[in-house]
């Protein structure tokens, strides 16, 4: 089978894109190929961060991800899985559709709690400390037209201590995100790699 071609999407400061382009790096089983923004380069960090890395990243405005102008994008550049990593924008329809189970997402919080639309980033950590939990972490899914509704595929927790601001509640998910969000992918992928050899076979 040929090597996986991934398009990551991002919004922010691009700390997932760059773990997942570092985890790819030499990899044998798939590769970051495209790395797109809908925010321009001085609102988002993640282009200095690919830029360090030898890799660009490509300015696309929220009506090109609206209208399937991202898709075809996404086509010529033959993207074989999408990785949101910070990325804010509702995912059309016809984008889900094309990449159905080759698409994932990373939310940080356990789902189905502190999910939907505006619970991104420091929003989910403030409401988590008033909630007074004792416990976060991230869930990874399966993206669907909707904000954070995608089957489960994992998660993973972190202890949550009364004193914990929303600034430490990050720094403990950051942590899980990095650790284990370029590693699911990679399971992801490579289980749908024999799964088409089996079928091939």
């Amino acid at each position: 089978m040929k090597k996986q071609r991934i398009a990551v999407l991002a919004s922010g400061s691009g700390s997932n894109a760059e773990r997942i382009i570092q985890h790819f790096a030499g990899s044998d089983l798939a590769e970051v190929a495209w790395i797109g923004c809908n925010r321009s380069e001085d609102r988002a960090g993640v282009y200095d961060r690919t830029r360090a890395l030898g890799m660009e990243t490509v300015f696309f405005s929220p009506d090109a991800l609206k209208d399937g102008r991202l898709l075809q994008l996404l086509l010529e550049e033959e993207v074989d899985w999408v990785i949101l990593a910070g990325f804010l924008l509702k995912i059309p329809e016809q984008l889900v559709s094309h990449f159905h189970h080759r698409m994932i997402n990373i939310h940080p919080a356990l789902l189905p709690d502190f999910g939907g639309k505006g619970m991104y980033g420091m929003h989910v950590h403030r409401a988590v400390k008033e909630a007074k939990r004792d416990e976060s972490g991230i869930t990874v899914h399966w993206v669907t037209a909707h904000y954070d509704e995608g089957d489960i595929i994992f998660q993973a927790k972190c202890a949550v201590a009364p004193d914990d601001d929303p600034s430490e509640i990050a720094k403990k998910v950051a942590e899980l995100e990095h650790r284990y969000y370029p590693r699911i992918a990679d399971a992801l992928i490579r289980d749908a790699a024999i799964q088409h050899e089996h079928i091939d076979e």
